[in-house]
């Protein structure tokens, strides 16, 4: 006998700690339980990839939500922060070389323990994500997802038409070849030059060096986006948490 494709599916596992679903969405900022109501009533939110129903329970914890196809940070326990890392500032939460280091710019701003994704080196500055989200974390800094990040750097000029060319057909370092997504110059001052560089990469100094091997040594190097994330008018030394849309947009960036 043929099994009709039509035929509803089993219920949902129901965990211990699961609450009436326009809850779950209204404590996560979709907007008012009623609102969150009609969302669920047409059909626009789903429930580890069941479309769910009035009625339906969650928990935010363990189970995926999607609104309109973008994956909901759930979890009120999950933080993701964005930061402008200053110049000089080590990418660690405890140096112990006594160094200005994360700590002392995230202090009691945040009561969860955060961790940084990826690094920038002390002489960089730029964007640097904080989060508790492990799982997303790791995903952000694996190669096999190729999230790309874009760097504004200063660099030696002037700065031969070919380079652009150059950089992302591939360069060979000590380490093995690197080639950039995207390459501009920004701008020139005499002997100097600002290029903006885009690449998936995330081996150490990675900028640095392949800039250095084709000529053009960095004298300051800003990160000014990680994916979806913009470091914008983020003040240098600040921090900001990421909106629902913002971090819906890094679960994509990975696939999630």
């Amino acid at each position: 006998m043929r099994r009709d494709d039509r035929a509803p599916k089993p219920d949902a596992p129901v965990y211990e700690g699961a609450e009436r679903l326009q809850k779950v969405l209204a404590a996560a900022g979709v907007g008012s339980r009623r609102a969150c109501e009609d969302l669920i009533f047409r059909r626009r939110v789903t429930v580890n990839g069941r479309v769910a129903q009035l009625g339906d329970k969650a928990d935010p914890t363990r189970d995926v939500i999607h609104v309109d196809g973008e994956r909901l940070p759930a979890d009120v326990r999950l933080v993701y922060v964005a930061m402008n890392k200053p110049r000089g500032v080590v990418t660690t939460m405890a140096d112990e070389k006594g160094r200005t280091e994360l700590a002392d710019f995230i202090g009691a701003r945040l009561e969860q323990r955060v961790y940084h994704v990826g690094r920038l080196d002390a002489d960089s500055e730029g964007l640097l994500l904080l989060t508790n989200d492990g799982n997303l974390a790791h995903k952000l800094m694996h190669p096999s997802y190729e999230v790309l990040k874009t760097y504004l750097a200063e660099v030696a000029g002037p700065i031969p038409r070919n380079l652009g060319k150059r950089l992302t057909a591939g360069v060979e370092l000590e380490d093995g070849p690197v080639k950039v997504d995207s390459f501009k110059v920004v701008g020139t001052l005499g002997k100097t030059a600002q290029v903006e560089l885009t690449l998936h990469e995330g081996r150490k100094h990675i900028v640095r060096r392949l800039m250095a091997e084709v000529g053009h040594p960095v004298s300051r190097l800003i990160r000014t986006s990680i994916g979806p994330i913009k470091l914008g008018d983020l003040r240098t030394g600040r921090l900001r948490r990421l909106t629902n849309a913002e971090v819906a947009a890094l679960f994509k960036a990975v696939g999630d």
